[in-house]
């Protein structure tokens, strides 16, 4: 086991910082850490996004256990999302793996703009949940509701896209569109079964990636250090924030390093 080093202790920092905000706003994990990898410590795109995938999923396995304590897991949701995601997850790591992963600039490139990308989605997303949500009750009960089964596959199959390439859509993009899809269930049901979701996907792209060697096992270790005690301390800070102005404020973020990825 290497010596521990003051980048080690920032990693762990960072880890710390970000957990707060998720344990605050319940997204921006791979939103926030895997662009603070790259932009603020430079560690190559595709070591940084193998490396935040196994991260979201211990992180999103306590999240787990925490909602399915709650009953705040709708399993039937999650199945039917991972139906399309796991297997896109494959097929993508598989392109990933053709394409030379962590081999060269065009590799690190292609990584960087995907992600920048996602990013801007994930800002979007956030901006508007509460109009997304208006549109859905008023197609609750229109032609969206005959084809939300397999809409939810398609949407899991698009989630297991970007996040093996990027490791950003499962929090932010996966909530607002299962507010769309499914208006009517409670809000912590819906967050709780995206979590829930998040664990197999984030599971086969972080061993993919890790198969790869775009994972980084020390670093891992030193943000886990970080994050775990954040979330706690950001669940607790929660309740005294607007969430508008916590939402705002990651949408804000988001757009800002998603600009400079992309451009």
């Amino acid at each position: 086991m290497p010596e521990l080093s003051p980048h080690h202790l920032l990693y762990s920092f960072s880890g710390f910082l970000v957990g707060l905000l998720v344990g605050q706003t319940g997204v921006g994990g791979g939103s926030l850490m895997t662009p603070l990898l790259v932009l603020l410590f430079g560690i190559h795109p595709a070591a940084a996004v193998g490396t935040d995938l196994l991260y979201a999923c211990v992180t999103k396995s306590v999240g787990t256990l925490v909602h399915g304590k709650h009953r705040t897991v709708d399993w039937r949701i999650v199945g039917r999302l991972a139906t399309g995601s796991v297997p896109a997850s494959l097929l993508t790591l598989g392109v990933l793996s053709g394409a030379g992963v962590g081999m060269g600039d065009r590799a690190n490139h292609i990584i960087a703009v995907c992600l920048g990308v996602a990013l801007l989605l994930t800002s979007v997303s956030l901006v508007f949940r509460h109009r997304v949500l208006a549109l859905a009750i008023r197609l609750a009960d229109g032609p969206l509701s005959r084809h939300t089964a397999s809409l939810t596959i398609v949407t899991g199959a698009l989630l297991g896209l970007f996040v093996t390439v990027s490791s950003v859509g499962a929090g932010a993009l996966g909530v607002t569109a299962l507010l769309l899809l499914y208006p009517r269930l409670s809000t912590a049901t819906i967050v709780g079964s995206d979590i829930a979701h998040a664990v197999p996907l984030t599971l086969v792209a972080g061993i993919g990636h890790w198969w790869l060697g775009s994972v980084d096992m020390v670093l891992l270790v030193s943000l886990l250090l970080g994050s775990i005690p954040g979330v706690i301390v950001g669940s607790q800070l929660s309740v005294r924030m607007p969430d508008a102005v916590l939402r705002l404020m990651l949408a804000s973020v988001l757009a800002l390093v998603g600009a400079r990825l992309v451009f």
